[in-house]
């Protein structure tokens, strides 16, 4: 990660750890909101932890594991929190030095995401036999012998899961510790977010009724949470310590902020419903810890509005002018560490007793009830709104009109063909994932594969056609010589970055997109995981990446980092061909029925033919697979007719500058060399 040119820059950034900068260091402040955090999770689990044993039949396995637990795991997560935070700084709210090497700033953010990382790995290492103690009844004593520990991890999910999570966060720790330039951190970032993804599926979300709704509602209420509550940890340290380019920090800041917030506030009220009746909202516990978190949230809302109305405007008329973002971040740390502690005691309280006490078997598996095989009225009227990929795909296609409207009130063009093949591309990824077909496809092989070939073969092609970075290039201002880097130099960083240039090598293109077919079906991936949602959410993405990755290169109109000849392009379409027709004719030809055991579970009368539904799946991969492909064929062909028209167009512009003195001088190439054949003639 750290290159040979940084050792300079490594020395200089050493100066960060001045006296002077290490008097104004934060560190007081988060050990305190640690403590806060731990503190309020084990009072409130100390008013719901008898009842929940209670109602598990699970013997009190001592107060170090039932207080310990709660207040452990508040303050890993503040340092998940403390590390998501400060690489979103790093990355993207202060800018690198000219040669991409992390500047002083961006440095220390991401030495203090090293430390929260480390905080998160220790703590979900120590909740591995914390959470064996707690669900076996044990004491914690017993739980950390060798024999019960290493025999119970792959028996309890959530131990399991923070298994996980400390390896997660161990990887997240050493890049942080080895990381100099700017260009991993974005990178970086990601890995602190799914540092988190261990216990978004996992949990009171993950079980009973609705749990789809419920863990991808928790996912984005995770997800936005760190990147509110981490970033204005971040913030606020910056701001104390005097870092530069504050007031462009809180510009931005506020931003994420505000998205973070209505993301956070809408997942939240999804998940507390699908959990909660709203008659228990006031007379359960859990009902009342809810209520508790909604104030924190409103109260946090309230403070950040407070600070873009007047932090903001003295930062904008004078840099230094820090009191009042200190002041009012300062505050709002405080509430957030007291929320955490609130949510962690929150999934400790078991919430109020399910009316539905028989629920049948689809509905545990999937969440939801199927009313019959799905028909033409089905797809289109018996829907079940996806909250990550169906508001994906809303957003995108929102995001790119407003960015349409913006170029053209500024009075430039951009094509209607590529409004309209991006936005259908939205319309058919918002179809396959959040249609009938996108509801019937967790239960149903031919369902499952029908949405598959939307998602990879369909709408990447118009996704691709819409040249949605073209776009975004035009669009936003560039921030000059002396600005500090925003999207549009983000964009371009990524674009170019080794990892595109890797991507779009045509064969690792190609490869990702058809090898996916084989290594998931063929390979037995899809046969171990056809029961997990969190698997079936990777397999959309996978879908949907690997597809836009291939069309980028063949057919899209996007700059790309790296030129592909037309005829390497031509090979990438016919060599992908016979590769999905032998995909389509070898789930038709299989005689074992791949998740069998998961489909027979169900228990659906009218899908009781496994191996003839197996086949239609196959028969829909092998029929529509070649369909895009065509109109891949077509929009090459039409894209080379124009590249020759503008070629022509070229040829004639330069004619008409200098007489055609080419089509001259290759004439008189071609009389000279007729006048020579006479002379040797003669």
């Amino acid at each position: 990660m750290a290159q040979p040119d940084t050792d300079s820059a490594s020395a200089q950034l050493d100066t960060a750890k001045s006296p002077q900068l290490e008097r104004s260091s934060s560190a007081a402040v988060f050990v305190v909101a640690g403590l806060i955090a731990g503190a309020v999770a084990a009072v409130v689990v100390g008013f719901s932890a008898s009842d929940a044993l209670v109602l598990l039949g699970i013997p009190d396995p001592g107060p170090l594991t039932t207080y310990g637990l709660p207040a452990l795991r508040a303050i890993g997560e503040l340092g998940a929190v403390v590390a998501v935070g400060s690489l979103l700084l790093a990355a993207f709210l202060v800018p690198p030095q000219s040669n991409g090497v992390l500047d002083v700033d961006g440095y220390r953010s991401v030495r203090i995401a090293f430390y929260g990382a480390l905080v998160w790995a220790l703590c979900a290492a120590m909740l591995v036999p914390l959470t064996l103690s707690d669900t076996s009844g044990l004491p914690l004593a017993e739980a950390l012998k060798p024999e019960n520990l290493w025999s119970a991890i792959g028996q309890v999910e959530m131990a399991s899961a923070w298994r996980w999570t400390a390896i997660l966060a161990a990887l997240l720790a050493v890049g942080c510790r080895l990381v100099l330039r700017w260009s991993w951190t974005p990178l970086l970032l990601g890995l602190a977010l799914l540092t988190l993804m261990p216990l978004g599926v996992n949990g009171h979300s993950s079980s009973g009724g609705s749990h789809d709704l419920a863990t991808n509602s928790l996912i984005l209420h995770l997800v936005a949470a760190a990147l509110w509550a981490g970033g204005l940890f971040a913030l606020f340290a910056h701001a104390r310590r005097g870092g530069a380019h504050t007031d462009v920090a809180a510009r931005r800041f506020s931003t994420v902020a505000g998205v973070a917030f209505v993301v956070m506030a809408a997942s939240g009220v999804i998940n507390a419903f699908v959990r909660l009746p709203l008659s228990d909202l006031f007379t359960s516990d859990y009902g009342r810890l809810i209520l508790a978190k909604t104030a924190a949230l409103v109260a946090l809302g309230a403070l950040g509005f407070a600070q873009r109305r007047r932090a903001l405007p003295a930062l904008a008329a004078d840099p230094t002018s820090r009191f009042a973002l200190v002041k009012f971040a300062g505050i709002e740390t405080i509430i957030f560490a007291t929320t955490i502690g609130i949510a962690v005691g929150l999934g400790r309280t078991p919430p109020p007793a399910d009316a539905n006490l028989n629920p049948s078997v689809t509905e545990v598996e999937l969440g939801y009830d199927l009313d019959g095989r799905l028909t033409v009225a089905r797809i289109f009227f018996d829907w079940r709104f996806d909250l990550i990929f169906g508001t994906a795909a809303i957003v995108a296609a929102v995001l790119y009109v407003v960015g349409v409207r913006r170029l053209r009130q500024r009075g430039d063009s951009w094509p209607v063909g590529r409004t309209i093949a991006w936005v259908l591309g939205c319309v058919v990824f918002l179809i396959a994932t959040s249609s009938g077909i996108g509801r019937y496809s967790p239960a149903q092989f031919s369902v499952h594969m029908m949405s598959h070939m939307l998602l990879s073969m369909l709408a990447p092609v118009l996704l691709a056609l819409g040249g949605p970075i073209t776009l975004a290039l035009r669009v936003l201002k560039p921030a000059g010589k002396d600005g500090v880097p925003g999207v549009r130099e983000w964009l371009l960083i990524g674009l170019h970055s080794p990892v595109s240039r890797f991507l779009t090598q045509p064969l690792v293109a190609a490869t990702l997109f058809v090898g996916g077919f084989y290594g998931l079906y063929l390979g037995g991936i899809f046969d171990s995981t056809v029961d997990s949602h969190p698997a079936h959410l990777l397999m959309n993405l996978h879908f949907l990446v690997s597809g836009y990755l291939f069309y980028w290169v063949v057919i899209g109109v996007d700059p790309a980092p790296r030129h592909v000849e037309p005829i390497t392009k031509l090979a990438m379409v016919f060599g992908s061909l016979p590769f999905h027709a032998f995909f389509g004719i070898a789930l038709m030809s299989m005689d074992t029925v791949m998740g069998g055991w998961f489909y027979r579970s169900l228990g659906l009368d009218w899908n009781s033919d496994l191996i003839a539904d197996q086949r239609l799946g196959g028969g829909i991969a092998w029929a529509t697979g070649e369909i895009p492909l065509v109109l891949v064929m077509l929009a090459l062909l039409i894209q080379w007719s124009r590249a020759d028209g503008r070629a022509a167009k070229r040829y004639d512009r330069a004619a008409e500058r200098d007489d055609d003195a080419e089509l001259a001088a290759h004439n008189a190439m071609f009389a000279e060399l007729a006048r020579r054949e006479r002379e040797a003639g003669k």
